[in-house]
């Protein structure tokens, strides 16, 4: 860290993050895409002073759709509240001038591959060498050790090599192939363990004064959501996981769960049918499990009845854990989103959109608090070569020339 931030008085410093509580913390990120920007875009929305150092064309992010008079929305939703500084890393003053931001930073994040940041000497080794304090997170698709450590890996390919994609596959009844992907799993479930292993390295520093080496891996992350697949992988035939499966009404699906014996009662009261109750394929839990189609095929008989909307409200009066499939521009407006403040409105040079809060709500820090503005590219270069790494306005002529 360097001396001017550490003699910087704290008030300053949280008032200059915007409070919360990473107040205080400033962070370097070098990473680019959407695993490590959704970690420390909810570093920024707790506090976090979060400086975004991106090469002279940018993150590639910016130019993806849906772009709206030239600025993206996909970019701004992972990068509000954050700083924006440009530096080309193959010039001696931008390399320089990153490790002088570094060297004024709390935590570094870097989504490369390993080897990468090494070329520049701000791999975890060097930089901690020079900052014990530092901490500093790798995320990549396999982690920073092992021999698939130096593979490509996007999301997508990570889901397929996870064995998650085969996974969901043996779910599906009539599936011929896996599923395509078009939802990034992997990237927002590794940017949020890199933000848990943050969290957790300034929590360790707090109490020895050493900062930490964090390597995140989206493949791990995403094994750790096959928890029954694991176990069932490594003893195989001692079981059958239940599988819920859309429920078909007239105009749109829902997805009904009797897990319980009183969720199976409550149904069967919704339904109208008692007979359920004493027929022997469900008589007991065991029983249902045994004969799971045959009681979907039944609900499905029912719900067929009603549009998912009534057949919702009847299963929910009941007491059944029921909801329709929605479109996310129903959510979006939902009464449930609006009264928990999940979309906040925030702003770049195109004008206003809404993105969602953190998926936890904090009394330390009102959603209504986080930042709102999406930084320009290179917006904040000149004031932070001034404020971080302590340059006069020649050296960041230098800089910004190179």
């Amino acid at each position: 860290m360097s001396a001017e931030h550490a003699a910087m008085p704290a008030n300053e410093t949280a008032a200059r993050a915007g409070g919360g509580p990473l107040a205080g913390i400033r962070v370097a990120d070098f990473s680019i895409m959407m695993a490590g920007p959704f970690c420390t875009r909810m570093l920024a929305d707790m506090g976090a002073e979060v400086i975004k150092i991106e090469p002279p064309e940018g993150d590639p992010m910016r130019t993806r759709a849906p772009v709206r008079d030239g600025h993206s929305a996909y970019f701004g939703h992972l990068n509000v509240g954050k700083r924006s500084v440009r530096l080309d890393l193959r010039a001696e003053a931008g390399l320089r001038a990153a490790h002088d931001i570094v060297a004024g930073c709390d935590v570094l994040v870097q989504s490369f591959r390993p080897g990468v940041m090494a070329k520049y000497g701000l791999d975890e080794e060097s930089c901690r060498a020079r900052d014990e304090r530092l901490v500093y997170c790798s995320v990549s698709g396999y982690g920073t050790r092992g021999p698939s450590a130096r593979l490509p890996a996007f999301a997508q390919i990570v889901h397929a090599m996870s064995g998650y994609d085969m996974a969901a596959f043996q779910y599906q009844k009539d599936a011929v192939r896996p599923a395509n992907c078009g939802i990034f799993i992997a990237d927002v479930l590794g940017g949020t363990a890199a933000y848990g292993a943050v969290v957790t390295g300034l929590a360790g520093r707090s109490r020895s004064g050493l900062g930490d080496a964090l390597d995140v891996s989206l493949q791990e992350s995403m094994m750790s959501m096959l928890i029954f697949e694991t176990q069932a992988a490594q003893a195989p035939g001692t079981g059958k996981k239940t599988v819920y499966r859309p429920v078909r009404a007239k105009d749109r699906f829902l997805m009904i769960s009797p897990v319980t014996e009183r969720n199976f009662r409550a149904l069967a009261d919704a339904m109208r049918r008692p007979g359920l109750l004493t027929d022997p394929r469900f008589a007991a839990i065991a029983d249902r499990e045994r004969h799971w189609d045959e009681l979907y095929d039944e609900i499905e008989d029912w719900a067929a009845r009603f549009t998912a909307a009534e057949a919702e409200e009847r299963l929910l009066a009941a007491g059944v854990p029921s909801g329709r499939y929605r479109e996310i521009a129903e959510v979006l407006d939902d009464p449930q989103t609006a009264s928990r403040g999940t979309m906040r409105t925030v702003a770049d040079a195109a004008g206003e959109f809404r993105v969602t809060a953190p998926p936890f709500d904090a009394a330390s820090r009102p959603r209504a608090a986080m930042p709102a503005a999406v930084p320009g590219l290179g917006a904040d270069t000149a004031d932070v070569l001034r404020d971080v790494a302590g340059y006069d306005d020649q050296r960041i002529e230098d800089v910004l020339a190179g």
